[in-house]
């Protein structure tokens, strides 16, 4: 989902909207993966933390690859730039997609314990 968040072309006007738009709909994501996970999968509160940043992780991964791909349908070879993001934007987007899964999933804990239902 992160990817096609991603990938949405953005009309000319009113960017500034639609990158608000885009940051909303992938914390909407990120938050019902945590409550999937929280309430379907029953997991401890690292292991919910762990895959949600993963699967942030991966969403950067993806969209720096399509942007590489982007670069080169375009006609320009691969900049180092490129193979860059490959290794930060993954670490720029896990490490606080963890941290906020780990609190997040602490918090579900104990105002919403699964057996209670």
């Amino acid at each position: 989902m992160y990817l096609v968040i991603g990938r949405v072309p953005v009309p000319t006007t009113h960017v500034q909207a639609w990158r608000l738009a885009a940051w909303a709909a992938s914390g909407i994501v990120f938050g019902a993966h945590i409550v999937f996970e929280h309430l379907r999968h029953r997991r401890s509160v690292a292991v919910v933390a762990w895959h949600a940043a993963a699967a942030v992780a991966i969403g950067a991964i993806a969209l720096a690859v399509a942007g590489m791909i982007h670069t080169l349908s375009s006609g320009a070879g691969v900049r180092p730039a490129w193979l860059l993001a490959l290794v930060i934007w993954p670490a720029v987007t896990a490490v606080p997609a963890f941290l906020a899964a780990l609190v997040t999933e602490a918090a579900l804990v104990r105002l919403w314990p699964v057996g209670k239902l």
